[in-house]
This record gives structure tokens, sequence and C-alpha cells, in this order.
């Protein structure tokens, strides 16, 4: 019995001491994840944008060419994490493609993170059958996705925003329309580079 109590004990203040209360904070790197009492709609206001890590990894469709933010220097971008294995992903897809299409004359990129895919193949054939055009990463191992200090990985679909900077503007930890993507979108492709 004792033992069974020193288990449990041992159990507790473990939990405990991974909890951080009320926000969802991590710091390391030079972005760390909040997330104000359980809010899935997060915005940040321009003065506590952190600086996104420079998020890079095999091309998905494009094998042995690399991808990376750094590639869409001085673009607001939509960076979406998905698995063609997430059943939330196959609905948000055409949402996405269509606010793909929608941010190119606003000089805007989306780019997609794909995520514990391990079938190469099969994640190509996702993104050919729903007519996806703007490009993804292909992170099977998370390898990727554990650049986000504090990010929860378990968060499949979720999106994160970045101003022309590449610091995070926004996060959405719930499948996106074209229609939550676009007024943020607008407003970031008109801010200053220097803001």
């Amino acid at each position: 019995m004792k033992r069974l109590a020193g288990v449990l004990l041992a159990a507790a203040l473990a939990v405990t001491g991974c909890s951080t209360g009320k926000d969802a904070v991590e710091q390391g790197g030079s972005f760390s994840f909040v997330a104000p009492g359980g809010q899935v709609d997060i915005t940040y206001p321009v003065n506590e944008r952190q600086k996104a890590p420079t998020l890079s990894g095999d091309d998905l469709m494009n094998e042995g060419k690399q991808l990376s933010l750094a590639d869409f220097p001085g673009k607001a971008m939509v960076v979406n994490l998905w698995g063609q294995w997430c059943g939330p992903c196959r609905a948000e897809a055409p949402e996405l493609e269509k606010a793909s299409k929608q941010l190119e004359p606003l000089g805007a990129q989306v780019i997609g993170l794909d995520v514990r895919d391990p079938a190469r193949k099969v994640a190509q054939d996702f993104v050919r059958d729903r007519g996806l055009t703007y490009p993804s990463i292909w992170d099977p191992s998370g390898r990727v996705l554990l650049q986000l200090a504090g990010y929860p990985r378990n968060m499949i679909p979720s999106t994160i925003v970045l101003d022309k900077q590449h610091r995070v503007a926004a996060v959405f930890l719930r499948p996106v329309l074209a229609a939550d993507l676009m007024p943020l979108m607008q407003r970031l492709s008109a801010e200053q580079s220097g803001t």
C-alpha cells in the first residue's frame, strides 16, 4: 500500500511540475507559444510578435529539393500543419487552396507542413487528388515541427500566420476557412515591412 501511495505521489508531482497554469507557455528559441485561457484563435499585437524559426525541410512534391520559409522573404505567410490521415485536414484543404489563390495578388503565401505522414506517396496523392497548388514541407518525423517551441504538436490541423518579417501574428488551433484568413492577411500585407 505504501508503495502504491509513493507511486501516486510521484505521478502527481510530475504532473504538477509540467503544469503552467492557465496559459500554455514554453520558452525556447525566438518564438514561445502562448494560448491565454485555452483560446483557439490567438492574435498577437505588433509589439508582441516573435520571430518564427526558419522552418525548412524536404519539399513534399519535389523529392531532393528543400523548401524553407526563407524562400519567401518579405511575404506574409500562412503556415498550415496538416496530415493526410487527419479527417478535418481533408475538409480544410480546399479552403486553404482558395485562400492561396486569393493571397497571390497580395504577395502573400500559403505553405503546408505535412506532419506524421511516413508514406510520402500517400501524402503526394492527397495533394494531387485535392488539386492543391501551394507547397508543403514533408515532415514525417516531426523534426521541423519541433522547432516551434511550446507549440501544441498534437493540434492538427492548425495554422500559424506570419507577418512580412516572419513574426508570428496569429495562431488558429482549429481548421480554418479562407474567410478566417483573408481579413488578417489583408491587414498584414498592408503593413510596412519595418513595422
